[in-house]
């Protein structure tokens, strides 16, 4: 049976020892060698989170080569992303473009609200209906960061529109408390929409998504996406980039959580963002990528811009490969 090479110093001759000093003496510096720390040891591998907004545009860090991925005889860079899950697919053909993680289940954050405008809008509510804000609606972040308190008037469409632009949590339980049968039955109409869609891996818990009981794997939430985009306002209120809601003799002006939809680089047709401490930060859209229809996933990424960085580096990563590029694997 061979022996390993340094598995036993016997076996070595001491004229091959003394050779082999030489030869890494030759090949390293005599203080690495030594045991002395080199300048390479001294640095700490710093991690930039990358801004987003202008400069977005800036060069986009590539996975190392050995996270390279060989297709078609070439060497293809892999664009590296923060988030812990994704999915990029093709929204007609359902080609896989990218998947990192596709099988796993995990917090959805407000993503949810995106179930919640579904069941709102196949109950056939009128969106013109004056609907008041109440105690009740109170969620478990409180009314902090809201401007929806008790006894502000507003139209279920006027509560759609926040909840899937601006992620009002407040806007998002509203519809679920004036939905026939009040919360409960909203989140049982969500969840047996999820399983009319074939979303096998979801439970929905509450209509706003701050319940970390609302989970879903990223094949799930492709569905979810594909779903929605068959409603006009879901599309219309999710990349509505700012609103102007009147409360009484003030107005208060709204915007949309996700900045891509402002971005001259994009053509979104519909997206939501998400983010609790149990699901990180996460993103869901549907895009046009050079004349394809793509459904983004991204889910659990760390840092406040961190996923829309990610969407950046794939959307110019899917241009750069072009339309007849190979599914892509970062598991």
């Amino acid at each position: 049976m061979p022996v390993p090479i340094f598995g036993n110093t016997d076996l070595i001759s001491a004229h091959f020892r003394s050779s082999l000093v030489l030869l890494c003496a030759a090949v390293v510096p005599f203080g690495v060698f030594a045991g002395l720390p080199g300048p390479a040891a001294a640095a700490q591998e710093e991690t930039i989170e990358l801004p987003l907004a202008r400069d977005l545009d800036a060069p986009i860090a590539m996975l190392p080569a050995r996270h390279a991925v060989s297709i078609a005889n070439t060497v293809e860079h892999v664009p590296a992303i923060k988030s812990e899950i994704a999915l990029v697919v093709d929204q007609d053909t359902n080609e896989i473009l990218m998947q990192k993680n596709p099988d796993e289940v995990s917090s959805i954050a407000s993503i949810t609200k995106l179930m919640t405008a579904i069941i709102t809008l196949d109950a056939g509510l009128p969106l013109d209906e004056q609907l008041q804000v109440r105690s009740e609606d109170r969620t478990t972040a409180g009314w902090s960061g809201s401007s929806l308190r008790p006894g502000v008037h507003l139209t279920r469409a006027q509560a759609l529109h926040l909840a899937l632009m601006s992620s009002e949590n407040h806007a998002a339980q509203l519809l679920g408390r004036t939905y026939p049968g009040g919360v409960a039955a909203a989140v049982a109409a969500m969840n047996a929409k999820a399983h009319q869609i074939g979303m096998n891996d979801s439970i929905f818990a509450d209509p706003t998504g701050l319940s970390p009981q609302n989970r879903a794997s990223p094949n799930d939430l492709v569905r979810m996406v594909k779903a929605a985009y068959e409603y006009p306002e879901i599309r219309e209120f999710s990349i509505s980039t700012a609103y102007e809601l009147r409360m009484g003799k003030h107005s208060v002006r709204y915007r949309n959580t996700n900045r891509l939809t402002s971005h001259a680089d994009w053509q979104i047709g519909l997206q939501k963002t998400g983010y609790i401490n149990a699901a990180g930060r996460c993103l869901v859209m549907q895009t046009v990528i050079e004349g394809r229809r793509v459904v983004m996933v991204l889910l659990d990424s760390i840092g406040r811009y961190s996923r829309f960085a990610d969407a950046q580096r794939i959307h110019d990563w899917l241009i750069a490969r072009g339309p007849a590029a190979a599914k892509v694997s970062l598991e």
